[in-house]
């Protein structure tokens, strides 16, 4: 039986699930998940992440980290962590940025927070040199000054999403109607995490609420601004969240998201406001497009510094990589960089309280 069979069997029997529970059975079952099956990455995946365009990408966010954890004293045991790492690209990338910076990699533990079996193997074989260890949730962290970076990690933890009506919300959920997979709504009810939306929304407008991304992120921000240290949170959104962003992507094009679930990637665009709220105690910086943050970090005078004897090709593509990443109608504007850091620290460089 397919992952669409098994939900269609538990919704006939059980009644219409949220989009959470749709989206993490799609993402995470077990067997028939789609980040427990394959590897999502590159020109035979589904989508293609920064690091994967460009190491530019993590060079800048490892110099970044790296000037943080000098700014704060180099303070020495410290875990350098990620969240979902992918193929490992990211963090191979800010190791080898690093390597010079004098103690940053003998104080460093470097920890990755990954569910998928599949990519932990490649994250294993990008990382064979490094003595990188595992853990399944930011939970298991150890304690202590932590310096971390999540790309792409947060858009894809299953949301739920609800419609005002009045005083009240109707949360959009799964059902069935003719044997397909289909959208519905609840009955009208109270939804007191979203009290304080009511005085920005109208009759029908649509908000979506990840009340894991908000557990992760105050996790954080407490060992943030408990033990010292820096998160940067790289993702597409923006401050608040309006409107249906959920969305499928099969094959680099768009896709049904009800469609044979479990061979698609869900994302749903994030809400960087309600990041920030929750990681407090910890202080948090402006939210800043990608383009803008990686152009502070001098990617230009990097980018021009690699083009250096590549041949007509290879600068094509390496022209073509810079501007994927920082050009406003590309990632430059869609991507937002949060960066969390202790109320007496200073921002992580390329951002700004």
């Amino acid at each position: 039986m397919s992952l669409k069979d098994d939900l269609a069997a538990r919704i006939a029997n059980g009644g219409p699930i949220t989009l959470a529970d749709y989206m993490t059975q799609a993402l995470l079952h077990p067997t028939k998940g789609y980040y427990s099956t394959r590897d999502p990455l590159g020109a035979q995946g589904d989508f293609t992440t920064a690091p994967e365009i460009s190491q530019m990408f993590g060079e800048l966010i490892g110099l970044s980290l790296a000037q943080s954890w000098l700014d704060q004293g180099t303070p020495a045991p410290f875990t350098l962590a990620e969240l979902g790492p992918g193929r490992g690209t990211l963090m191979a990338d800010i190791l080898r940025a690093t390597a010079r910076v004098p103690g940053f990699h003998d104080a460093a533990r470097i920890v990755l927070v990954e569910a998928s079996p599949v990519l932990k193997a490649r994250q294993g074989e990008t990382l064979d040199a490094y003595g990188a260890e595992w853990i399944d949730t930011v939970t298991q962290l150890p304690q202590g000054p932590l310096w971390l970076v999540a790309n792409e990690f947060f858009d894809a933890l299953p949301v739920r999403q609800f419609q005002r009506d009045g005083a009240g919300w109707r949360e959009r959920c799964v059902g069935l109607q003719d044997g397909a997979l289909t959208f519905g709504l609840s009955p009208i009810g109270p939804q007191p995490s979203l009290d304080h939306r009511l005085a920005d929304t109208r009759d029908g407008d649509l908000v979506e609420w990840c009340a894991p991304a908000s557990a992760i992120a105050s996790d954080i921000g407490a060992r943030v601004a408990n033990f010292g240290g820096a998160a940067l949170l790289i993702d597409y959104g923006d401050w608040r969240s309006l409107g249906d962003t959920l969305q499928a992507l099969r094959g680099h094009a768009r896709a049904d998201p009800l469609d044979a679930p479990g061979t698609a990637d869900l994302t749903t665009h994030v809400d960087f406001e309600a990041l920030s709220i929750a990681a407090a105690p910890a202080a948090f910086t402006r939210l800043t497009p990608q383009g803008v943050f990686l152009e502070r970090l001098g990617i230009t005078d990097r980018a021009r510094a690699l083009a250096t004897g590549m041949d007509a090709d290879t600068l094509k593509n390496h022209i073509a990589a810079h501007q994927r990443l920082t050009h406003a109608d590309e990632m430059g504007n869609l991507f937002k960089v949060l960066g969390l850091y202790p109320a007496h620290a200073t921002p992580p460089p390329g951002l700004e309280p």
